[in-house]
Protein backbone atom coordinates (compact mmCIF):
# COMPACT_ATOMS: atom_id res chain seq x y z
CA UNK A 1 0.00 0.00 0.00
CA UNK A 2 1.37 3.62 -1.10
CA UNK A 3 2.10 6.22 1.45
CA UNK A 4 -0.48 8.53 -0.63
CA UNK A 5 -3.00 6.23 -0.95
CA UNK A 6 -3.50 4.38 2.39
CA UNK A 7 -6.89 3.47 3.62
CA UNK A 8 -9.98 6.45 3.89
CA UNK A 9 -9.78 6.15 7.49
CA UNK A 10 -5.83 7.21 7.75
CA UNK A 11 -5.34 10.10 9.66
CA UNK A 12 -3.10 12.78 6.83
CA UNK A 13 -0.26 12.36 9.70
CA UNK A 14 -0.35 8.91 9.30
CA UNK A 15 0.28 8.89 5.70
CA UNK A 16 2.89 11.57 5.82
CA UNK A 17 5.11 9.81 8.58
CA UNK A 18 5.00 6.41 6.62
CA UNK A 19 6.04 8.11 3.36
CA UNK A 20 8.92 10.41 4.95
CA UNK A 21 10.20 7.13 7.17
CA UNK A 22 10.12 5.51 3.13
CA UNK A 23 12.05 8.41 1.41
CA UNK A 24 14.64 8.63 4.66
CA UNK A 25 15.72 5.14 3.82
CA UNK A 26 16.91 6.72 0.12
CA UNK A 27 20.27 7.66 1.74
CA UNK A 28 24.11 7.89 0.38
CA UNK A 29 25.43 6.80 3.93
CA UNK A 30 24.70 3.49 5.77
CA UNK A 31 23.96 4.70 9.21
CA UNK A 32 22.53 8.24 8.60
CA UNK A 33 20.76 10.35 6.37
CA UNK A 34 22.55 11.94 3.21
CA UNK A 35 20.97 12.99 0.19
CA UNK A 36 22.81 15.52 -2.24
CA UNK A 37 22.14 17.12 -4.99
CA UNK A 38 22.40 14.91 -8.96
CA UNK A 39 23.56 11.85 -7.30
CA UNK A 40 21.95 8.35 -7.32
CA UNK A 41 19.98 8.23 -4.49
CA UNK A 42 18.29 11.91 -5.45
CA UNK A 43 17.27 10.29 -8.66
CA UNK A 44 15.86 7.39 -6.51
CA UNK A 45 14.23 9.74 -4.14
CA UNK A 46 12.57 11.83 -7.23
CA UNK A 47 11.40 8.64 -8.70
CA UNK A 48 9.60 7.42 -5.62
CA UNK A 49 8.41 11.48 -5.31
CA UNK A 50 6.78 11.17 -8.98
CA UNK A 51 5.16 7.78 -8.00
CA UNK A 52 3.32 9.10 -5.27
CA UNK A 53 2.17 12.53 -7.23
CA UNK A 54 1.03 10.09 -9.98
CA UNK A 55 -0.72 7.80 -7.43
CA UNK A 56 -2.72 11.34 -5.79
CA UNK A 57 -4.14 11.65 -9.14
CA UNK A 58 -1.53 14.29 -10.55
CA UNK A 59 0.54 14.73 -14.15
CA UNK A 60 4.38 14.61 -12.89
CA UNK A 61 7.91 15.41 -14.68
CA UNK A 62 11.36 15.62 -13.52
CA UNK A 63 12.32 19.48 -14.90
CA UNK A 64 15.66 20.23 -16.60
CA UNK A 65 17.35 20.86 -13.02
CA UNK A 66 16.06 17.53 -11.35
CA UNK A 67 13.00 19.30 -9.48
CA UNK A 68 10.31 16.76 -9.12
CA UNK A 69 6.71 18.49 -10.17
CA UNK A 70 3.43 17.60 -10.16
CA UNK A 71 0.08 19.45 -11.56
CA UNK A 72 -3.13 18.65 -10.22
CA UNK A 73 -5.80 20.37 -12.93
CA UNK A 74 -8.56 22.42 -11.77
CA UNK A 75 -11.96 22.82 -12.70
CA UNK A 76 -10.88 24.49 -15.93
CA UNK A 77 -7.56 22.94 -17.48
CA UNK A 78 -4.56 24.63 -17.88
CA UNK A 79 -5.79 27.65 -15.35
CA UNK A 80 -2.85 29.36 -13.23
CA UNK A 81 -1.66 27.13 -10.27
CA UNK A 82 -1.40 27.60 -6.25
CA UNK A 83 2.31 26.54 -6.06
CA UNK A 84 2.95 24.07 -2.86
CA UNK A 85 6.89 22.80 -2.50
CA UNK A 86 10.04 22.07 -0.74
CA UNK A 87 13.11 20.52 -1.31
CA UNK A 88 13.76 16.71 -0.98
CA UNK A 89 17.91 17.27 -0.81
CA UNK A 90 19.30 17.07 2.28
CA UNK A 91 22.55 18.02 4.77
CA UNK A 92 25.09 15.49 5.50
CA UNK A 93 23.95 13.49 8.41
CA UNK A 94 20.51 14.85 8.31
CA UNK A 95 17.31 14.54 9.73
CA UNK A 96 14.46 12.95 7.98
CA UNK A 97 11.75 15.96 8.23
CA UNK A 98 13.51 18.96 6.93
CA UNK A 99 12.18 19.98 3.38
CA UNK A 100 10.55 16.66 2.59
CA UNK A 101 7.91 17.13 4.73
CA UNK A 102 6.49 20.10 3.05
CA UNK A 103 6.47 18.27 -0.65
CA UNK A 104 5.08 15.03 0.94
CA UNK A 105 2.38 16.84 3.23
CA UNK A 106 1.52 18.51 -0.10
CA UNK A 107 0.76 15.57 -2.04
CA UNK A 108 -1.12 13.92 0.50
CA UNK A 109 -3.08 17.00 0.84
CA UNK A 110 -3.94 16.91 -3.46
CA UNK A 111 -4.37 13.11 -2.74
CA UNK A 112 -7.10 13.70 -0.32
CA UNK A 113 -8.93 15.82 -2.71
CA UNK A 114 -8.26 13.30 -5.88
CA UNK A 115 -10.25 10.48 -3.30
CA UNK A 116 -12.87 12.90 -2.90
CA UNK A 117 -12.80 13.54 -6.43
CA UNK A 118 -13.23 17.42 -6.01
CA UNK A 119 -11.10 19.92 -8.16
CA UNK A 120 -10.82 23.74 -7.46
CA UNK A 121 -11.02 27.04 -9.76
CA UNK A 122 -7.21 26.79 -9.60
CA UNK A 123 -4.50 24.60 -10.38
CA UNK A 124 -2.69 22.91 -7.65
CA UNK A 125 1.22 22.33 -8.55
CA UNK A 126 3.50 20.54 -6.36
CA UNK A 127 7.31 21.29 -6.64
CA UNK A 128 10.01 18.96 -4.52
CA UNK A 129 13.17 21.47 -5.10
CA UNK A 130 16.28 19.43 -5.97
CA UNK A 131 18.78 21.31 -4.66
CA UNK A 132 18.31 23.81 -1.16
CA UNK A 133 20.88 23.11 0.93
CA UNK A 134 23.98 23.72 -1.00
CA UNK A 135 25.47 20.81 0.05
CA UNK A 136 27.36 19.35 -3.03
CA UNK A 137 28.40 22.78 -4.93
CA UNK A 138 28.23 25.08 -2.40
CA UNK A 139 25.26 27.30 -3.84
CA UNK A 140 22.05 27.01 -1.90
CA UNK A 141 18.86 27.46 -3.84
CA UNK A 142 19.59 25.71 -6.86
CA UNK A 143 15.98 24.13 -7.62
CA UNK A 144 14.60 27.11 -6.49
CA UNK A 145 16.33 29.77 -8.45
CA UNK A 146 15.96 27.95 -11.53
CA UNK A 147 11.87 27.61 -11.00
CA UNK A 148 12.46 31.79 -10.55
CA UNK A 149 14.26 31.77 -13.32
CA UNK A 150 17.03 33.79 -11.61
CA UNK A 151 19.69 30.26 -12.01
CA UNK A 152 23.40 32.02 -12.31
CA UNK A 153 24.75 29.67 -14.94
CA UNK A 154 28.58 30.72 -13.65
CA UNK A 155 27.48 27.69 -11.28
CA UNK A 156 27.34 25.02 -13.52
CA UNK A 157 31.42 25.30 -13.10
CA UNK A 158 31.53 24.91 -9.84
CA UNK A 159 33.13 21.43 -8.78
CA UNK A 160 32.05 19.08 -5.57
CA UNK A 161 34.66 17.71 -3.13
CA UNK A 162 35.09 14.80 -5.53
CA UNK A 163 36.14 17.13 -8.49
CA UNK A 164 32.98 16.69 -10.68
CA UNK A 165 31.41 19.79 -12.09
CA UNK A 166 28.13 20.87 -11.84
CA UNK A 167 27.66 20.53 -15.57
CA UNK A 168 29.24 17.07 -15.99
CA UNK A 169 27.01 16.07 -12.66
CA UNK A 170 24.16 16.92 -14.52
CA UNK A 171 25.16 14.85 -17.52
CA UNK A 172 25.12 12.09 -15.64
CA UNK A 173 22.41 12.80 -14.17
CA UNK A 174 20.49 12.57 -17.74
CA UNK A 175 19.55 16.09 -17.47
CA UNK A 176 21.15 19.17 -20.13
CA UNK A 177 22.87 21.70 -18.45
CA UNK A 178 22.46 23.87 -21.70
CA UNK A 179 18.83 23.90 -21.13
CA UNK A 180 18.32 24.86 -16.93
CA UNK A 181 16.01 28.00 -18.36
CA UNK A 182 13.36 25.45 -19.16
CA UNK A 183 12.74 25.00 -15.69
CA UNK A 184 11.38 28.65 -15.33
CA UNK A 185 7.96 29.87 -14.47
CA UNK A 186 6.34 33.15 -14.81
CA UNK A 187 4.22 35.56 -12.34
CA UNK A 188 1.16 35.02 -14.43
CA UNK A 189 1.07 31.11 -14.06
CA UNK A 190 1.78 31.38 -10.20
CA UNK A 191 -1.29 32.44 -8.06
CA UNK A 192 1.38 32.18 -5.05
CA UNK A 193 3.92 29.83 -3.58
CA UNK A 194 2.98 28.14 -0.31
CA UNK A 195 5.42 26.02 1.70
CA UNK A 196 5.18 24.08 4.65
CA UNK A 197 8.32 23.13 7.14
CA UNK A 198 9.51 21.96 10.64
CA UNK A 199 10.37 24.93 12.48
CA UNK A 200 13.94 24.33 12.93
CA UNK A 201 13.84 25.87 16.00
CA UNK A 202 12.45 25.88 19.77
CA UNK A 203 9.73 28.64 19.43
CA UNK A 204 6.57 26.69 18.83
CA UNK A 205 7.32 24.61 20.94
CA UNK A 206 8.08 26.85 24.08
CA UNK A 207 4.49 28.49 23.07
CA UNK A 208 2.74 24.60 23.17
CA UNK A 209 1.73 25.31 19.57
CA UNK A 210 1.56 22.71 16.65
CA UNK A 211 1.95 24.92 13.94
CA UNK A 212 2.42 28.76 13.23
CA UNK A 213 2.72 31.60 10.21
CA UNK A 214 5.71 32.52 9.08
CA UNK A 215 6.05 36.43 8.88
CA UNK A 216 9.14 36.45 6.74
CA UNK A 217 12.51 34.24 5.92
CA UNK A 218 15.49 36.17 7.17
CA UNK A 219 17.89 37.52 5.06
CA UNK A 220 21.50 36.91 6.15
CA UNK A 221 25.02 38.53 5.92
CA UNK A 222 27.78 36.22 6.15
CA UNK A 223 31.46 37.70 7.03
CA UNK A 224 35.10 36.39 7.08
CA UNK A 225 37.58 38.04 9.30
CA UNK A 226 41.17 38.04 9.72
CA UNK A 227 42.78 39.20 12.99
CA UNK A 228 46.92 39.56 12.61
CA UNK A 229 49.31 40.57 15.39
CA UNK A 230 52.30 39.03 16.66
CA UNK A 231 53.06 35.47 18.19
CA UNK A 232 55.31 35.13 20.41
CA UNK A 233 56.97 33.29 23.66
CA UNK A 234 54.22 32.40 26.00
CA UNK A 235 56.63 32.52 29.10
CA UNK A 236 58.72 35.57 27.90
CA UNK A 237 56.42 38.86 26.19
CA UNK A 238 54.63 40.78 29.16
CA UNK A 239 51.08 41.25 28.53
CA UNK A 240 50.99 44.79 28.10
CA UNK A 241 53.35 44.18 25.10
CA UNK A 242 51.50 41.56 23.81
CA UNK A 243 49.70 41.38 20.22
CA UNK A 244 47.69 38.83 20.62
CA UNK A 245 45.23 37.74 17.88
CA UNK A 246 43.07 34.95 19.69
CA UNK A 247 42.14 37.65 22.75
CA UNK A 248 40.97 40.30 19.87
CA UNK A 249 38.96 37.67 18.43
CA UNK A 250 37.75 37.37 21.54
CA UNK A 251 36.65 40.45 22.27
CA UNK A 252 35.24 40.40 19.36
CA UNK A 253 33.21 37.48 19.37
CA UNK A 254 31.83 38.68 23.01
CA UNK A 255 30.94 42.28 21.66
CA UNK A 256 28.99 40.18 18.89
CA UNK A 257 27.64 38.12 21.43
CA UNK A 258 26.23 41.22 23.56
CA UNK A 259 25.33 43.32 20.59
CA UNK A 260 22.40 40.46 19.77
CA UNK A 261 21.58 39.94 23.08
CA UNK A 262 20.16 43.27 23.65
CA UNK A 263 18.45 43.13 20.35
CA UNK A 264 15.22 42.89 21.30
CA UNK A 265 13.91 43.14 17.31
CA UNK A 266 15.21 39.25 15.93
CA UNK A 267 18.50 39.80 16.00
CA UNK A 268 21.09 36.85 16.07
CA UNK A 269 24.72 36.54 15.52
CA UNK A 270 27.02 33.36 15.18
CA UNK A 271 30.56 32.95 15.22
CA UNK A 272 30.71 29.37 13.90
CA UNK A 273 33.96 29.14 12.88
CA UNK A 274 37.73 29.84 14.86
CA UNK A 275 40.74 29.08 13.89
CA UNK A 276 44.14 30.58 15.55
CA UNK A 277 47.33 30.30 14.22
CA UNK A 278 50.31 29.03 14.75
CA UNK A 279 48.52 26.61 17.39
CA UNK A 280 50.54 25.56 19.91
CA UNK A 281 50.08 25.47 23.71
CA UNK A 282 53.26 27.56 23.98
CA UNK A 283 52.81 30.48 21.49
CA UNK A 284 51.18 33.78 21.80
CA UNK A 285 48.53 33.53 18.53
CA UNK A 286 49.59 35.98 15.77
CA UNK A 287 46.96 35.42 13.07
CA UNK A 288 42.85 34.08 13.67
CA UNK A 289 40.76 33.83 11.42
CA UNK A 290 36.85 33.53 12.57
CA UNK A 291 33.10 34.10 10.51
CA UNK A 292 30.30 35.85 11.26
CA UNK A 293 26.81 35.38 10.43
CA UNK A 294 24.16 37.59 11.01
CA UNK A 295 20.44 37.61 10.70
CA UNK A 296 17.57 39.40 11.16
CA UNK A 297 13.58 39.57 10.36
CA UNK A 298 14.61 43.41 8.09
CA UNK A 299 17.25 44.29 5.44
CA UNK A 300 17.59 47.38 7.08
CA UNK A 301 17.54 45.80 10.86
CA UNK A 302 20.38 43.40 9.44
CA UNK A 303 22.39 46.54 7.73
CA UNK A 304 22.63 48.66 10.36
CA UNK A 305 23.47 45.65 12.48
CA UNK A 306 26.46 44.97 10.48
CA UNK A 307 27.43 48.12 10.18
CA UNK A 308 27.64 48.43 13.96
CA UNK A 309 29.12 45.08 14.84
CA UNK A 310 31.86 46.46 11.93
CA UNK A 311 32.68 49.52 13.69
CA UNK A 312 32.86 47.61 17.08
CA UNK A 313 35.50 45.17 15.55
CA UNK A 314 37.40 47.85 13.90
CA UNK A 315 37.65 49.43 17.31
CA UNK A 316 38.69 46.47 19.11
CA UNK A 317 41.79 46.13 16.27
CA UNK A 318 42.55 49.54 16.20
CA UNK A 319 42.97 48.97 20.10
CA UNK A 320 44.90 46.28 20.59
CA UNK A 321 46.90 47.08 17.57
CA UNK A 322 46.09 44.08 14.89
CA UNK A 323 45.52 44.47 11.86
CA UNK A 324 42.06 43.51 10.31
CA UNK A 325 40.62 41.92 7.07
CA UNK A 326 36.80 41.74 6.99
CA UNK A 327 34.89 40.74 3.93
CA UNK A 328 31.73 39.86 3.29
CA UNK A 329 31.32 36.30 1.78
CA UNK A 330 27.22 36.02 1.67
CA UNK A 331 24.42 38.26 1.39
CA UNK A 332 20.74 37.47 1.61
CA UNK A 333 17.99 39.64 1.18
CA UNK A 334 14.79 39.15 3.43
CA UNK A 335 11.91 37.49 2.04
CA UNK A 336 8.40 39.00 3.66
CA UNK A 337 5.44 37.08 3.45
CA UNK A 338 2.79 38.36 2.28
CA UNK A 339 0.18 39.59 4.29
CA UNK A 340 -2.99 38.39 2.11
CA UNK A 341 -1.45 34.88 2.29
CA UNK A 342 -0.49 35.34 6.32
CA UNK A 343 -3.87 35.97 7.09
CA UNK A 344 -5.42 32.72 5.46
CA UNK A 345 -3.33 30.54 6.97
CA UNK A 346 -4.11 32.37 10.19
CA UNK A 347 -7.93 31.68 9.36
CA UNK A 348 -7.12 28.24 8.96
CA UNK A 349 -4.90 28.04 11.85
CA UNK A 350 -7.94 29.01 13.62
CA UNK A 351 -10.50 27.29 12.28
CA UNK A 352 -8.69 23.84 13.46
CA UNK A 353 -8.83 25.17 16.96
CA UNK A 354 -5.85 25.96 17.31
CA UNK A 355 -4.08 29.78 18.48
CA UNK A 356 -2.39 31.58 15.89
CA UNK A 357 0.95 32.33 16.62
CA UNK A 358 3.24 34.45 14.34
CA UNK A 359 6.90 33.89 14.03
CA UNK A 360 9.96 34.92 11.68
CA UNK A 361 11.96 32.04 10.45
CA UNK A 362 15.64 32.53 10.78
CA UNK A 363 16.82 29.52 8.69
CA UNK A 364 16.33 30.38 4.71
CA UNK A 365 13.85 28.62 3.01
CA UNK A 366 12.92 28.35 -1.27
CA UNK A 367 10.90 31.13 -0.67
CA UNK A 368 13.71 32.75 -0.97
CA UNK A 369 13.71 32.76 -4.55
CA UNK A 370 10.26 31.72 -5.37
CA UNK A 371 9.50 35.58 -3.93
CA UNK A 372 10.60 36.71 -7.75
CA UNK A 373 8.13 35.69 -9.17
CA UNK A 374 5.18 34.89 -6.32
CA UNK A 375 3.55 35.99 -3.25
CA UNK A 376 5.06 33.92 -0.46
CA UNK A 377 3.66 32.07 2.39
CA UNK A 378 4.98 29.62 4.71
CA UNK A 379 3.29 27.48 7.77
CA UNK A 380 5.92 25.99 9.97
CA UNK A 381 5.31 23.10 12.17
CA UNK A 382 6.99 22.61 15.52
CA UNK A 383 9.89 20.14 15.69
CA UNK A 384 10.92 18.40 19.13
CA UNK A 385 13.62 20.63 20.76
CA UNK A 386 13.66 22.64 18.03
CA UNK A 387 16.56 20.19 17.04
CA UNK A 388 17.71 20.00 12.91
CA UNK A 389 19.96 19.41 10.73
CA UNK A 390 20.60 16.47 12.76
CA UNK A 391 19.49 12.58 12.88
CA UNK A 392 17.27 13.63 15.74
CA UNK A 393 15.15 15.80 14.31
CA UNK A 394 12.06 14.87 14.96
CA UNK A 395 8.27 15.56 14.35
CA UNK A 396 5.04 14.23 16.44
CA UNK A 397 2.60 12.65 14.24
CA UNK A 398 -0.20 14.55 15.85
CA UNK A 399 1.82 17.63 14.43
CA UNK A 400 2.24 16.38 11.24
CA UNK A 401 -1.27 15.40 10.86
CA UNK A 402 -1.99 19.28 12.39
CA UNK A 403 -0.06 20.57 9.67
CA UNK A 404 -1.32 18.80 6.77
CA UNK A 405 -5.37 20.00 8.36
CA UNK A 406 -4.24 23.57 8.19
CA UNK A 407 -2.55 23.03 4.59
CA UNK A 408 -5.68 21.19 3.74
CA UNK A 409 -7.80 24.10 4.96
CA UNK A 410 -5.98 26.75 3.32
CA UNK A 411 -5.76 24.77 -0.02
CA UNK A 412 -9.35 23.94 -0.23
CA UNK A 413 -10.33 27.48 0.92
CA UNK A 414 -7.62 29.53 -0.77
CA UNK A 415 -9.05 32.77 -2.08
CA UNK A 416 -6.24 34.58 -5.20
CA UNK A 417 -5.17 38.05 -4.42
CA UNK A 418 -6.99 40.76 -5.65
CA UNK A 419 -6.28 43.41 -8.35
Amino acid sequence: MSAVNAVQNASLGEEIVRAINDLAAISEAGDNLTRTYLTQELRKAADLLLSWMREAGMSARLDAIGNVCGRYEGERPGAPCLMLGSHYDTVRDAGKWDGPLGVITAIACVADLNRRGKRLPFAIEIVGFADEEGVRFASTLLGSRAVAGTFDESVLNARDRDGVSMRDALVQFGLDPDHIGAAARTRRELLAYLELHIEQGPVLEAQDLPVGVVTAIAGATRLAARLTGMAGHAGTVPMALRRDALAGAAECIGAIEQFCRTDASGLVGTVGYLQGRPGATNVIPGEVSFTIDMRAPTDMHRKRAVADIVRQIEAIAKRRHLALQLDVTHENRTAPCAPWLKGQIAQAIEAEGFSVFELPSGAGHDGMAMIDIADVGMVFVRCRGGISHHPDEHVELADADAGARVLLRVIENFRPREG
